[in-house]
């Protein structure tokens, strides 16, 4: 794995993004030491990034991997237990570096989809300390569970357009209506989002909402190309199979508390 081409990216985002950074960020009144650390910013992002597109599963293994056999790249690495301890003051640098580099183009096709992410098994509940305060219990399709929702927007092609990550115990349809302000056209969902007021905000904007109907809903004429779109929904489905396996292991350290971008 090569991780020059990946730092030099994200090396070059955070030199003209830090200072919009430091400008906006809320003192808590405390007097801090501005001390330099040993990993920077853009290598904590480049490792982030980097066990993204790794084959695995665990941020421990991957980092482990970093101590002992990619010194050279990182010779300023830290314990994994010190690296964890300050993912979260990176998580909104990280997010910017995505939106400004891998947010897709807006087509006038849209989908929309949540997954569950469990971050302890529904017995542990009780004594699950790590989110304490900010995970919910929630439901979805496939049951119960404790953790958060991750909902997701791309396009026809597959290129993330918004995404927002919220405690399990929230409506699907909330989130909707803030990140579809840059969207137009058509978005297509499941029939968890069947609203009638969202569908007449939305379309207010250009915006059209398809969805399958329930069975309790009269069923309503929708065009031959709406409906072999609404089919494509797979597509995002399977995005977030890769993401659910991806962040839903037994190493949730490295699970941002916090999304909205």
């Amino acid at each position: 794995m090569d991780f020059t081409a990946l730092f030099v990216d994200v090396d070059d985002f955070w030199l003209n993004f830090q200072n919009t950074y430091h400008q906006h960020l809320i003192a808590d009144g405390k007097r801090h030491r501005n001390r330099a650390a040993q990993l920077s910013v853009s290598e904590m992002i480049t490792i982030l990034i980097a066990f993204q597109t790794s084959n695995y599963r665990t941020f421990k293994h991957f980092y482990l991997y970093l101590l002992h056999d990619r010194r050279r790249d990182f010779p300023q690495l830290t314990s994994c237990n010190r690296f964890i301890q300050r993912i979260g003051g990176v998580t909104l640098p990280l997010f910017a570096y995505l939106m400004a580099r891998c947010r897709g183009d807006v087509t006038g096709i849209s989908f929309i989809d949540s997954t569950a992410l469990k971050v302890c098994s529904n017995k542990r509940t009780s004594r699950h300390r790590v989110f304490d305060g900010i995970a919910a219990v929630g439901k979805s399709t496939m049951g119960w569970f404790y953790g958060f929702k991750l909902h997701l927007f791309i396009n026809e092609c597959g290129e993330l357009l918004a995404f927002t990550l919220t405690p399990g115990n929230v409506d699907d349809r909330t989130p909707v209506e803030s990140l579809t302000t840059n969207l137009w056209g058509k978005l297509f969902g499941d029939k968890g989002y069947i609203r009638q007021k969202l569908f007449d905000k939305l379309y207010a904007r250009s915006l059209k909402w398809v969805t399958n109907v329930r069975k309790n809903m009269a069923n309503k004429l929708m065009d031959w190309h709406e409906k072999i779109l609404l089919r494509k929904r797979s597509l995002i489905e399977t995005i977030n199979s890769k993401t659910f396996a991806r962040l839903s292991t037994p190493d949730t350290a490295a699970l941002p508390t916090s999304w909205s971008i």
